[in-house]
């Protein structure tokens, strides 16, 4: 359906691609991999038309209707979500408008008129509204919204006044509902809370057009992708089978790869020591000379690109009291909207708590209350003896000083530390070189997350609390920091909507929901095997 043939692409003086060919064929669903600036994005853009390859060329089969969504949404207000996510479906939704528009028409007074004209047009416009199926249109759109978290309430809201995030999934919503042919989806898991990610899924699984997507959430690429696409140094390489598969293959391409050069690197030192030995000797000319010309034509093996892999061990955190948080009979909520009535609940040393819950359960506030940014009702939240507590969230990120460097504010924070481990320290989180040098203001939401997690695991708290902390992380960042957090001696209590990162770590569940709040023994995996499902918006 789409090929790349002999792609070249250059950004600024950086080489994205270098005659790199793949393509998209009907019915397949890729994942689209590679660090972070190896042109993925570019990749989307050529292959839906917004942007052209230097040489080579994109080939798309006539006919082809191509659906892509990228973070880029753009300005969207004056219609209401529902409008919106239909707007994405064709002529039907020009139908719509005009429908929408006679119907504010037929219910003014000043037009009493014009009611006879503005009936007949009426009665026209519905029959081309039935005949394109919009009634049917407009009952899909509501269940993609749903699908994707909107309240009933919320699809009727002007997408305006709707937060970043929530614009993102109407912006989704209006691809998935035109069911194109091909669908180029970059990072269509960020924003997204675990139900609607196990919906969106779901709803992958079963749409029969191509898919090629990129995501930081490998539990979500391994379940719908059935082959990867990796992009590296310039090139595009295509591997059979999910994103595991595709982890394991690169690690054995890579063992083959530096086998095969140590080899020949093996062979060619003994070659040239002969040579050198033998050089001056005229008995030995012919068989010097034989093989001069034989190292000429060796094809030379090249060692495998290795991908620079960072790792962060956390330094040891003083130990804390054996009680880290008591809840005692807490009552909060917000307005007329109860969130806890008479919650109990003890944080033990070493216990690593999950918090689950659909929208609004109350999860961020649980953490708010533990961090004393916000305070119950009634009852009491008390923090046990000796705990030094590193508390993350999306607001600490808005913290930032814009004009200080990354390497200033990491500075700033530990003035008594060398230059050196805040060096090091900067590049486990992925900021190496000149990164160090950006200045907060211009970093993205991934570079944001990383530093403040820096900030706060440089001198370890011995208890972590952590909302959401890798919604703006990478693949490689995201597996770097559970590797390091699987290894950390303290206390956490945290919020993920990434699987992987759940599965991992934790040894507790608090569930919310509307009948009660749960606690269960054991991690995610065993609550998912216990309850029959994978989050509590969901019933199997």
């Amino acid at each position: 359906m789409i090929r790349l043939d002999n792609i070249s692409k250059q950004n600024g003086h950086q080489i994205l691609f270098f005659e790199a060919s793949a393509a998209l064929n009907r019915g397949e669903k890729v994942g689209l991999v590679g660090p972070n600036g190896a042109g993925k994005t570019t990749l989307f853009r050529m292959m839906a038309g917004e942007d052209m390859p230097d040489e080579g060329q994109v080939a798309i089969e006539k006919h082809v209707s191509i659906g892509y969504f990228n973070q880029d949404v753009g300005e969207m207000a004056g219609r209401s979500a529902v409008a919106e996510v239909m707007d994405g479906a064709g002529p039907v939704s020009a139908v719509a408008a005009e429908l929408a528009e006679l119907e504010v028409a037929m219910a003014d007074p000043d037009r009493a008129d014009e009611m006879d004209a503005i009936i007949e047009r009426y009665g026209e416009v519905q029959a081309r509204f039935e005949e394109l199926g919009g009634y049917e249109l407009e009952g899909r759109a509501r269940e993609v919204l749903a699908g994707l978290s909107f309240s009933q309430e919320m699809m009727e809201t002007d997408v305006g006044a709707l937060s970043g995030g929530w614009k993102m999934r109407v912006a989704l919503g209006r691809i998935l509902l035109m069911r194109p042919d091909a669908m180029l989806l970059d990072e269509p898991s960020n924003h997204l809370d675990l139900e609607s990610l196990i919906w969106l899924e779901e709803f992958l699984k079963g749409y029969d057009g191509a898919l090629l997507m990129t995501s930081h959430d490998r539990e979500f690429l391994n379940r719908i992708v059935t082959k990867i696409v990796e992009i590296d140094g310039g090139s595009l390489t295509s591997y059979s089978g999910g994103y595991e598969f595709y982890e394991r293959q690169r690690a054995l391409n890579e063992k083959q790869q530096q086998a095969q050069f140590e080899r020949q690197q093996a062979m060619l030192a003994k070659e040239i020591k002969f040579i050198e030995r033998f050089k001056a000797r005229a008995s030995h000319a012919a068989q010097v000379q034989s093989r001069v010309k034989k190292l000429d034509k060796i094809e030379r093996f090249e060692p495998p690109k290795r991908r620079q892999a960072v790792s962060f061990d956390f330094a040891p955190a003083p130990r804390s009291g054996e009680d880290v948080v008591a809840f005692r009979n807490v009552h909060k909520g917000y307005g007329s909207r109860t969130i806890y009535e008479g919650l109990d609940l003890t944080i033990r040393r070493k216990e690593r708590w999950c918090v689950m819950g659909v929208n609004g359960a109350g999860k961020s506030t649980l953490l708010k209350l533990v961090a004393g940014s916000t305070a119950p009702d009634v009852g009491t939240v008390a923090v046990g003896g000796s705990v030094k507590m590193g508390y993350f969230s999306q607001h600490a990120m808005e913290l930032l000083d814009g004009e200080r460097t990354v390497f200033e504010s990491l500075e700033c924070s530990f003035p008594q530390a060398n230059q050196g481990s805040l060096r090091a320290l900067a590049g486990c989180f992925g900021f190496s070189g000149d990164d160090v040098e950006k200045k907060c203001r211009v970093l993205s939401g991934g570079e944001k997350a990383r530093l403040v997690m820096a900030t706060m695991l440089y001198n370890p708290p011995n208890f972590l609390v952590l909302d959401e902390p890798t919604n703006h992380l990478d693949l490689d960042t995201k597996e770097m920091l559970i590797k390091a957090l699987a290894s950390y001696e303290g206390t956490m209590l945290f919020v993920s909507h990434d699987r992987h990162f759940l599965a991992t770590l934790s040894n507790r569940v608090l569930e919310l929901t509307p009948e009660g709040i749960h606690q269960y023994s054991g991690g995610y995996t065993e609550y998912v095997a216990r309850t029959g499902h994978e989050a509590p918006g969901l019933r199997s």
